[in-house]
Order: C-alpha cells, then sequence, then structure tokens
C-alpha cells in the first residue's frame, strides 16, 4: 500500500510541477482582475437596485404622508360641516372618525416606510463604501500588473543579452581581429613594395 502512496505522491508533484511552468503569473493576474471587474459590475447592479427601492420607498412614504393630511382635512371638514348644521352631527362624527382611523393608518405605514428608508440609507453608504474600494483595489493591481509586466519584459530582454554575451568568445574575436590586423598590414606592405 505505501508503494502506491509514494507512487501517487510522486505523481501529484510531477503535475504541480508541470503546471508551475506552464502558468504565467501574468496572465494570472489579469484574469483576476477580469473577475474582480465582473464582481464591480455585479456590486454597481445591485447598489443601483438598492438606490431605486430607496427612492421607490420615498415616494411610498411620501404618498402615505399626503394621504394622512387628505384625511385629516376630510374629518376636519366634516366636522365643521357638523356643527354648521350641513350635516347631522353624529354621521359627521361617525364618518370624521372613520377618516381619523385612516389617518392614524397612513401615519402608521409613512413611519413604517421612513425606518425602511433608514436600512436602505445605510445599505446604499455601505454598498457605496464597497463598490469605492473595489474601484481602488482594481486599479492599484491593475497598476501592478502593468508594472510587473514592463519588469518581466526587462529582466528578459536583459537575461537575452547577458546569454548573448555570454557566447561571445572574447579570444576567438580577439585572434579573428589579429589575424585581420596581420592581413591589413601584409597588403599594406605589399602595396608599398610595389611603388
Amino acid at each position: 500500500m505505501s508503494i502506491f502512496n509514494r507512487l501517487f505522491t510522486w505523481g501529484k508533484s510531477e503535475a504541480n510541477a508541470a503546471i508551475d511552468q506552464i502558468e504565467d503569473p501574468v496572465k494570472m493576474a489579469e484574469q483576476g482582475i477580469r473577475d474582480l471587474r465582473k464582481d464591480l459590475s455585479k456590486a454597481m447592479e445591485a447598489l443601483a437596485q438598492v438606490k431605486a427601492q430607496s427612492i421607490r420607498t420615498k415616494r411610498e412614504g411620501q404618498r402615505y404622508r399626503d394621504e394622512a393630511g387628505d384625511y385629516e382635512r376630510k374629518a376636519m371638514m366634516l366636522v365643521q360641516r357638523g356643527q354648521s348644521g350641513e350635516m347631522d352631527g353624529g354621521e359627521a362624527d361617525r364618518l370624521a372618525s372613520e377618516a381619523l382611523t385612516k389617518r392614524d393608518s397612513a401615519i402608521e405605514r409613512a413611519t413604517t416606510m421612513a425606518n425602511e428608508i433608514g436600512k436602505l440609507d445605510g445599505m446604499t453608504g455601505q454598498m457605496e463604501a464597497n463598490v469605492q474600494n473595489l474601484k481602488s483595489q482594481i486599479s492599484k493591481w491593475e497598476n501592478e500588473v502593468r508594472t510587473l509586466k514592463a519588469r518581466a519584459q526587462v529582466s528578459q530582454a536583459t537575461r537575452k543579452l547577458n546569454q548573448q554575451l555570454a557566447n561571445v568568445d572574447s579570444t576567438g574575436t580577439i585572434s579573428m581581429l589579429e589575424r585581420m590586423r596581420d592581413k591589413v598590414q601584409t597588403e599594406e606592405s605589399l602595396a608599398e613594395a610595389e611603388t
């Protein structure tokens, strides 16, 4: 059984070594940034939805406040009609009481909406902070990737240059220059001898 474990471990190590050689850290970092951009897009969409919900809730809360004001005005008008004799006093009081009950219900709903607005505004603030943080991280990492790419290119060029310089045989070059100097001197001597 231990031989199989050893073979399995050896296979894992060889696979990891092969993946390490294939893997390009710059490309992986760029993919990570693309993934973060997708996350940012989703976060922005969620933020827009929360903001839209907040706007709808504010409108609904305002509608309930307006409705409460309308019911209060109706109740006051009914009481005035009852006092002026335009309506039966008992009926006016009963209708005014119903209007005030509806007003209280509308005020309660407006208060509930105000509490919900507070929660949504808190969520919006937190989400905006998270989105800004994500944007700054993406920008920082994009700059880091650009810097690393440039450094990688410089190091590759330097390595190639060093390899080329290492392959230059200084003794071979010097001997070639000496042979060329000898040949030029021989040619010059022959030219002088013919004149």
